[in-house]
């Protein structure tokens, strides 16, 4: 089959589409993307759930390390005042870990939008596959209602005004006769009406659903964004309640990255297959959908020379009886109106209707070719299997870096925040006496110094 113009499965779709598959009790799976079937609905469940094993793994990893951070820890000499070794790599360690984090959040950024524009580009290619196809039918409907209007007007008054020549009403009902069997011919280029599958309602739908994924990623991003800002400023200015805060909401997030990993990890597979042969699945799909001839949506989804036009001959027949009414006409210009005058009136309204007939004839000669439909199919699958995986991928390099970040800092987050040196309510007290500005040499004696609630004064 021929790929659309300007597509072809890049590396990352030869990549993934190569990658094992298994069901549940660990069978392998084929690659054909075949979302329909059982088998690989479970392959597409197994890989996300390995964000979920990842996860868990990660979650015992960091209980147990916490547990033996608290458990463990060898018991402090007393009056010890210097703080354990190894303090500052710790601290260090978070903070390199975080900013991590926040490179990764960049990364999601870029993947979300790339995604975005691939999905963008894939509604506006249906939009215009669904404006051509609305253009066939107003033209068809058009067109037959004009040749119709002419038929029961023009030809009739033309047969009643040259109703004493025999030969020329035959002529006339000749033609009557060639524009009924276009407008029948034309009925049948319509071939997308009546159909329930519309381009537009895909493309609204598709449009709908990437609004609240491209909006749920911002605020995932966003939400990560802060919890690394005010972890870092909560490290800063060793605020102890707002490093215990960020803990807890690194964890939250941190479940959340190893759910969008699973997500996009699975969709980017699944991609992948229908992207290395798209063509045989929408194929069966579309005529699964709509009910359309084989002929048809061979023609314009693959659209090469080994495809015929299956229009080709209803065009040609079309074309043949519109030359002939245009002679016909002509003739019977030539010879009834010197003889008929009221009958030039009726010919020169047939020959503007044939005019616009034949214009819009054209017309549909342009729409119905391959070209166009198939344009929009290329540009579809170029939205969807090149800058809608490669942003994938980048926002499940976004979700990787995030969880490898944030499980980093969960870890070092409480021996960080156990290092801050205390609250000494006496720290006031003990510089009570050095705030108080000094006197002037020889002048008035210096006040003994002002007692503060529950502090004593040292003695000097």
């Amino acid at each position: 089959m021929g790929a659309p113009p300007g597509y072809r499965p890049s590396a990352w779709v030869h990549l993934l589409h190569q990658l094992p598959r298994a069901d549940f009790q660990l069978r392998p799976v084929p690659s054909g993307f075949a979302p329909q079937e059982r088998e690989y609905q479970q392959a597409l469940l197994l890989v996300a759930a390995l964000a979920g094993l990842g996860l868990g793994l990660s979650l015992v990893f960091i209980a147990v390390y916490l547990i033996r951070f608290c458990c463990c820890r060898p018991p402090e000499p007393p009056g010890a005042k210097s703080p354990p070794p190894g303090g500052g790599c710790v601290t260090w360690s978070c903070i390199a870990a975080l900013l991590v984090g926040c490179a990764g959040i960049g990364i999601g950024f870029y993947g979300n939008s790339e995604t975005s524009d691939g999905v963008s580009q894939l509604s506006s290619a249906l939009l215009h596959a669904n404006h051509t196809l609305s253009a066939i039918d107003h033209l068809v409907l058009e067109t037959v209602e004009r040749l119709g209007e002419a038929v029961r007007a023009e030809l009739t008054t033309l047969e009643e005004v040259l109703a004493q020549r025999t030969e020329l009403v035959a002529a006339a009902r000749g033609a009557r006769r060639q524009a009924e069997a276009v407008a029948q011919q034309l009925q049948e280029l319509a071939f997308w009406r009546g159909v329930p599958l519309s381009p537009l309602q895909v493309a609204e739908d598709v449009s709908f659903v990437e609004e609240y994924r491209w909006l749920a990623y911002v605020l995932l991003l966003l939400l990560e964004l802060l919890v690394c800002l005010f972890t870092l400023l909560g490290l800063a200015k060793q605020s102890k309640w707002l490093v215990i805060v960020m803990t807890v909401m690194s964890l939250l997030v941190l479940i959340l990255s190893w759910g969008s990993m699973g997500l996009e990890a699975a969709t980017a597979v699944g991609l992948s297959d229908f992207c290395s042969s798209p063509d045989t699945y929408i194929l069966n799909l579309t005529q699964e959908e709509t009910g359309l001839s084989s002929d048809i949506l061979n023609y314009y989804f693959l659209c090469n020379q080994a495809v015929s036009n299956p229009f080709q001959q209803r065009l040609t027949l079309s074309q043949r009886a519109l030359a002939s009414i245009h002679s016909q006409l002509q003739g019977l210009e030539r010879e009834a109106v010197p003889q008929f005058p009221s009958a030039q009136k009726p010919l020169l309204s047939l020959e503007e209707t044939l005019n616009v007939t034949e214009g819009n004839f054209h017309q549909l000669v342009a729409l119905l070719h391959c070209r166009g439909l198939h344009k929009d199919y290329g540009a579809a699958l170029r939205g969807l299997c090149e800058d809608a995986l490669e942003g994938l991928l980048f926002l499940l390099l976004f979700s990787l870096l995030s969880a490898g970040a944030l499980a980093t800092a969960l870890c070092s987050l409480p021996r960080a925040w156990a290092l801050f040196p205390p609250r000494n309510p006496s720290a006031s007290c003990s510089g009570s006496h050095l705030s108080e500005p000094l006197l002037h040499a020889g002048l008035e004696p210096v006040p003994p110094p002002r007692s503060f609630p529950g502090c004593r004064r040292r003695p000097h």
